[in-house]
This record gives C-alpha cells, sequence and structure tokens, in this order.
C-alpha cells in the first residue's frame, strides 16, 4: 500500500468488488475476507462485507463494515458471525462521497419485495439527474454516494418487475458512465459491467462454486479458477442451479480504462486478455525506444514504477538496479501536515540505496507525474546520495484532463501538465531529462483493446463530454 504522503501525487481507483455463491451451503464469509485482501490496493478507506443464508427466511442478510483496512475492520469474531452462502464484499476509495462510514459498502436495503445488498466500483455521470427523480418520489437518502442511488432505483425497479435480474437490467438501461455492480438478492447473485466496459470484472469458479470479482488476482487468493472476463454490457445470474447471461447492453464500441493497466490493476491480475505485468514491462520497452539516454542504471520508484523500470532495462541494455529501500511498516495513519514534515516523511518511507547510486547516472521510472511533489523529493534524494544525473521517465503519457468515471485525476488546475510543459517539468522537479510514454504507444500495451485514455487527450467516451 502506498503511504500517504506518497498518495498526495498518485492517483486513486475507487473501489473494489467481490462476490461469491457457494452450492453446497458453506459459509463464504472468510472467502470474501482473502479476497477483499487482495483487492486491498483498489481501496484503502473502507471495508465491509455482507452475506445471506439462501435456505433460511427470506431477508436475512447480515451485514458489517467500517472505516479501515480489511484486517482492520475483520477479526476471527467478526467473520465468526457472519454465516450465510452467498455475500458480497467492497473496499473503498472516495471519488463520489465523503470518506466516511455513512458511504461504506455494502449497501443493504429492505424494501417492498425484500431486501438486497449492493457493491459497487466506478462512478456516475447521471447521478444529480437520478437522485432527483428518486427524491421526488419519496427517497431519503442515508449516504452521498452514487452507490446508494443505483440501490434506490433497482428497488423501485423490481417493486415492478417479475425477479432482481429485470430489475438491475433495466436500472441499468439508464445509468451513464463507469459501473461494476454486484447485487445479492435473498436467492441469486447478480454481477454487471457497464456497457463500454469501463470497470473490470470477471468470472471465477471453484469446485462448482462461482466468483465474481475486480481482478483476476481476488480468484488466486480463494484457490479458484479464472473463467472469463464478464463482457462490457453484459449481465450475469447466478442461482444454485448454474449462471445464466444476458447480453441485450452489449455494445461494438468499447473503451476500457488504460490507466488499470498502467497503475491500477495488481501486477498478477490479466484484464480483458492483457496481462498486467506483461503491459508494464511493454510500457518501460516503449520509454527506451523513444526517449534513449546514456547512463550507468535504471531503477523504478517502489513499487509504480519497478516494472517498467525493467523494461526500460531490458529495451536499452542498461543495468536494473534497486534504488530506494521501501518501509512497509510505516503507519497508515501517518500523515504531517507542514511541507516540511511531509518531506521527512518520504524519508522515512523510502531510504536510499547510496552504495548503489553513488557516482552513477540515473534512469528514474515512475507511472505518472500528477502535481510533481513526490518525484522532486526523490530526484532530490538520489542527488543527495551522490547520484551525478537523474532522467526521469514516466510510463504515462501527462495527465491533461480529469477523469468522470472513478478514477480520482484531480481538476486541471491541480495536474502540473495542464500548466507547465514538460521542459518546465523538467525544470520544477529537477530532474536531468524528462520523456512520458507517447500516447500511441499505449497500443504497445494493449494491443487491439479499445482503450479510455481521456485523461491524456480529452476524448471522452459518453457523449455529455
Amino acid at each position: 500500500m502506498i503511504h500517504p504522503i506518497l498518495e498526495e501525487d498518485k492517483l486513486k481507483e475507487e473501489c473494489g468488488v467481490f462476490g461469491i455463491f457457494r452450492t453446497d451451503g458453506k459459509d463464504v464469509a472468510h472467502s470474501i475476507y482473502y479476497g477483499l485482501s487482495s483487492l486491498q490496493h483498489r481501496g484503502q478507506e473502507s471495508a465491509g462485507i455482507a452475506v445471506c443464508n439462501t435456505s433460511g427466511p427470506i431477508g436475512n442478510i447480515c451485514a458489517h463494515k467500517d472505516m479501515g483496512l480489511v484486517s482492520e475492520v475483520f477479526g476471527a469474531a467478526v467473520l465468526g458471525s457472519l454465516h450465510g452462502d452467498i455475500g458480497i464484499g467492497h473496499v473503498r476509495y472516495s471519488t463520489t462521497g465523503a470518506s466516511s462510514v455513512e458511504n461504506a459498502q455494502p449497501l443493504v436495503l429492505s424494501y417492498l419485495k425484500g431486501t438486497l445488498g449492493l457493491v459497487h466500483n466506478g462512478n456516475l455521470t447521471n447521478t444529480e439527474e437520478l437522485r432527483s427523480a428518486l427524491q421526488e418520489i419519496g427517497a431519503i437518502f442515508h449516504s452521498t454516494t452514487d452507490s446508494e442511488v443505483i440501490a434506490y432505483q433497482i428497488a423501485r425497479e423490481r417493486t415492478k418487475t417479475s425477479c432482481i435480474e429485470d430489475a438491475v437490467l433495466n436500472t441499468a438501461r439508464i445509468l451513464k458512465g463507469a459501473y461494476a455492480l454486484i447485487v445479492m438478492s435473498p436467492r441469486k447473485l447478480v454481477g454487471i459491467r457497464d456497457p463500454l466496459g469501463l470497470k473490470p470484472l470477471c468470472l471465477g469458479r471453484q469446485d462448482g462454486h462461482y466468483i465474481l470479482a475486480s481482478e483476476s488476482c481476488a480468484l488466486s487468493s480463494v484457490d479458484a479458477e479464472f473463467v472469463r472476463d464478464i463482457l462490457p454490457g453484459e449481465m450475469i445470474t447466478i442461482t444454485k442451479t448454474g449462471i445464466h447471461s444476458d447480453y441485450s447492453l452489449c455494445q461494438k464500441a468499447h473503451a476500457h480504462c488504460i490507466f488499470e493497466y498502467i497503475y491500477f490493476a495488481r501486477l498478477d491480475s490479466t484484464m480483458d486478455g492483457i496481462n498486467v505485468y506483461d503491459a508494464r514491462i511493454q510500457a518501460g520497452r516503449a520509454l527506451a525506444d523513444s526517449y534513449p539516454v546514456d547512463a550507468d542504471l535504471v531503477t523504478g520508484v517502489p513499487d509504480s514504477g519497478l516494472v517498467a523500470a525493467m523494461g526500460y532495462a531490458k529495451q536499452s541494455g542498461i543495468p536494473f538496479e534497486f534504488a530506494f529501500q521501501k518501509n512497509s511498516y510505516v503507519g497508515r495513519t501517518f500523515i504531517k501536515p507542514t511541507q516540511a514534515e511531509r518531506e521527512s516523511a518520504v524519508h522515512l518511507k523510502l531510504n536510499v540505496l547510496s552504495s548503489v547510486v553513488r557516482n552513477k547516472r540515473i534512469i528514474l521510472i515512475d507511472d505518472s507525474i500528477v502535481r510533481g511533489t513526490t518525484i522532486a523529493s526523490l530526484i532530490t534524494m538520489l542527488k543527495e546520495a551522490g547520484a551525478t544525473e537523474v532522467h526521469v521517465r514516466i510510463s504515462s503519457p501527462p495527465f491533461l484532463y480529469p477523469c468522470y468515471y472513478g478514477t480520482d485525476v484531480p481538476s486541471n488546475r491541480e495536474l502540473i501538465a495542464s500548466s507547465h510543459t514538460p521542459e518546465e517539468i523538467c525544470r520544477q522537479i529537477g530532474a536531468d531529462s524528462l520523456g512520458y510514454l507517447k500516447i500511441e504507444d499505449l497500443s504497445k500495451m494493449t494491443g487491439e483493446l479499445p482503450l479510455c485514455s481521456a485523461c491524456f487527450d480529452g476524448h471522452y467516451p459518453t457523449k455529455e463530454f
């Protein structure tokens, strides 16, 4: 997990989702716990689990959620109290709605037709329109998230339909933006992905039991087999008798989030046929071709720049070395208020290996520059440790535009690249040279996969922008 001090110059994903249906009646809470632990990198503010016993009384959803990491929220006693053979889980980082327990998920609703639980990854672009329409008919919201809007809309549709699948599908027809949803009713698990495929969702299988998760790495954590990615626009229903898919919302136009491959996803995940590790290696290779420089070693900012640095080293023939020692035990809440104290905290989190960098010309790789604060501190540390040159290479294009789909790209005024040229940024951060991955080289990471790269080029895949 990235330290909060360093997080200031990093982007965050909104959350990760996980759902499981066991056909043998055994409890699923521990499996959800392991799955969420594997998705912890996608959200570190809150965690939650909701379970239901499909053979018990209808409507007996049991849930627990709180602020903190998965391991902090769920101890043995809490997990032992969550009995059910169907369940959903969520880890959250807030991009829409405040960081508070009221906005933690899963959301559990009791309504006219029974109960439902929901977990959501993504961000809607028509939230206020939907919220206003629901408030006009009496809905009272207890959170500030778009996820609660979705849950209420599903409950409303369920009162007019014969099954939860129709309610989810009817709701999805009016949603705009990005979403990967898992909805739990007392007898079914329903997953659906936005028609553009902006947010990831995959299907796994374990001894006849089915699992839905944001990333394939979460399947490995419970010894499940990766079956396939849920198609953009596909709705999949899991019951005791098996799985069924509805493709009525599927379309030809797709736009997969490029930043999953640059930074968000875990290295051991594969998304929409693209292995994340391989994609980052290719980004580093492309940087080496576009921005060669005479140097003695290539290194990466832990952990986000290491694999791209390896790719750069492979392509350039310049040796790869570890230049930083990362302290993994600095407390998650260790946040210092002043700039001087923040700079000291960077030293607590990362320390330079002086014997590696002394009298060396260094190529430093990172995945992105948002505000420029962290990379500047790291360059200073390297030069203070004796590096003679520091050449920065970034495995993404410059951030120029905000994201509306669930990634916290800040406003343009906070993006250093929106108001400074690469040459100006280079001088500001104290680098000897600076090179960003070219937009046309994104395809070297993901092949023919259609991408959303709006944060780099301003070409948003939905019509409202």
